[in-house]
């Protein structure tokens, strides 16, 4: 294992040199979508319309955060389940996103979309919402604001930390443990 502190959006080389198992802290913005913005996100990129945000090494956690205490940019921030996400990841990073976060394996088309354009999936620490929380600065709604919770939003982050579940080589720590070495 590895640890890397690593600035977004990623770019295809920060991917390719991450392994299974790989400790990362990501800062900069992140953005948060679950099932029905990936469902809109597609439909705008198969109308021809613009998205709300740059594709292109956009990391996009799957959250539906709760609100935000007084004084907090964002409430308890936790993964939901990523195989919701399964049916339209592989147009997304198609389409430039490098990074997704949540919890769970991912079906086979994701990760031969991850293989062939350099994507990555990190896992974040389930039952850990309020300490992944801490590493969000500022969270703004940037879209689809009808879907409240599920409503995509733009986080600027500071160390958030996050495991590499399964890397762009096809390396997966659901099926094959966390590596026990570390990369000279």
């Amino acid at each position: 294992m590895a640890e890397y502190h690593l600035t977004t959006p990623l770019s295809e080389d920060d991917v390719r040199n991450l392994h299974s198992g790989d400790q990362v802290y990501l800062s900069g913005v992140i953005y948060t979508a679950r099932d029905a913005a990936h469902k809109r996100l597609v439909d705008m990129i198969n109308n021809g319309q613009e998205l709300p945000f740059p594709m292109e090494g956009a990391v996009i956690y799957y959250v539906g955060p709760a609100p935000a205490p007084p004084g907090k940019p964002i409430g308890s921030a936790g993964p939901t389940t990523s195989y919701r996400m399964d049916a339209y990841s592989p147009t997304l990073i198609a389409h430039g996103q490098r990074g997704m976060i949540g919890k769970g394996a991912r079906g086979d088309e994701v990760v031969e979309a991850m293989k062939k354009y350099g994507a990555v999936y990190f896992a974040a620490t389930g039952g850990a919402a309020a300490l992944i929380a801490k590493s969000i600065k500022k969270a703004e709604v940037i879209a689809f604001p009808e879907l409240m919770s599920e409503a995509i939003r733009r986080l600027e982050v500071e160390d958030f930390p996050v495991i590499v579940a399964q890397d762009s080589h096809g390396e997966n720590m659901f099926e094959t443990g966390v590596r026990k070495y570390k990369k000279s």
